[in-house]
């Protein structure tokens, strides 16, 4: 079992001729993700060679959907065509559309996060500006490495990258279900609270680590669904402890304003919550194996 992404999913790259298309396609295509097809107007009807695997091109998302099936998207579109490219996977309804890129205006993307909502939500969105989603030994949709961990019942949901892949390298021996970065801007399509839903809902998963981040108050919401909603045991760290007053740091999401949005702040509300939370992230996977160990 995983949460959004499994062996099934038939992947498109949008993006994918592009040199970070093309390098992580590749990877993804290495990890075992069923990757069917391309997006490239200007190339439909051509094919890349990678290392034997013939992947074709199609000029649109819907064409590559109505040839192959395929019910996942992955972006890897310059930040100034992004929100072009999303609505176009959302108008084909897609169910799933992982925004990696960086750099997405924030006005698009509280734009394609409006216009999918007024198209019923039929396209989950993740990200934009996010490492993408991992279920290992099944599927990679996204730049999460597939070889730091193995299939294991931690399930994982992070705010920011580099912490995703310490604290999947950190459990390795023990392993994950899934783990889903959704990105640090300050607009985001999949939030915490709808991986903790996941979670929650998914039977192969035992514990949920949780990352978050100074800047907003994300966490905090997140904290009263776990107290309300959330039976299995969570863990949880939030990066910024050190982070000086007043300072933007990092993702432009990460903007603290007096106690608002603190990391102190942010961890006093999860451990109200009855979240385990570490003070780094080896801290944090130290409680995870203490939990699983009973």
């Amino acid at each position: 079992m995983a949460i959004f992404l499994t062996k099934e999913s038939k992947v498109i790259v949008q993006g994918m001729t592009g040199a970070t298309g093309m390098k992580h396609t590749k990877l993804m295509l290495a990890d075992g993700t069923n990757i069917v097809g391309g997006v490239n107007p200007r190339k439909a009807g051509t094919s890349v060679d990678f290392d034997g695997t013939e992947v074709p091109v199609f000029g649109s998302v819907k064409e590559a959907m109505e040839k192959t099936g395929a019910d996942v998207s992955v972006l890897f579109v310059p930040p100034a065509h992004a929100k072009a490219a999303v609505v176009e996977a959302i108008d084909a309804e897609i169910p799933l559309a992982v925004v990696i890129t960086e750099g997405i205006a924030v006005h698009d993307s509280a734009a394609f996060w409006a216009y999918a909502s007024s198209k019923g939500n039929k396209t989950r969105i993740v990200g934009p500006n996010c490492p993408g989603l991992i279920t290992p030994g099944q599927s990679n949709a996204g730049i999460i490495p597939g070889d730091i961990t193995k299939p294991g019942r931690i399930g994982l949901v992070s705010k920011s990258g580099t912490l995703t892949y310490q604290m999947m390298y950190e459990l390795r021996d023990i392993g994950f279900s899934s783990a889903v970065g959704i990105g640090g801007d300050p607009v985001i399509g999949t939030t915490h609270i709808d991986a903790l839903e996941a979670f929650e809902a998914d039977p192969d998963t035992d514990l949920i680590v949780m990352i978050g981040e100074i800047g907003g108050d994300a966490e905090e919401r997140a904290a009263d669904y776990i107290a309300k909603h959330v039976t299995k045991p969570v863990v949880g760290y939030v990066a910024g402890f050190t982070a000086p007053e007043g300072k933007t740091m990092g993702h432009a999401g990460a903007i603290v304003s007096g106690s608002s949005g603190t990391a102190s702040a942010k961890k006093e509300a999860l451990e109200a919550a009855g979240v385990k939370v570490g003070k780094t992230p080896t801290e944090t996977a130290g409680l995870a194996r203490a939990i699983l160990a009973g």
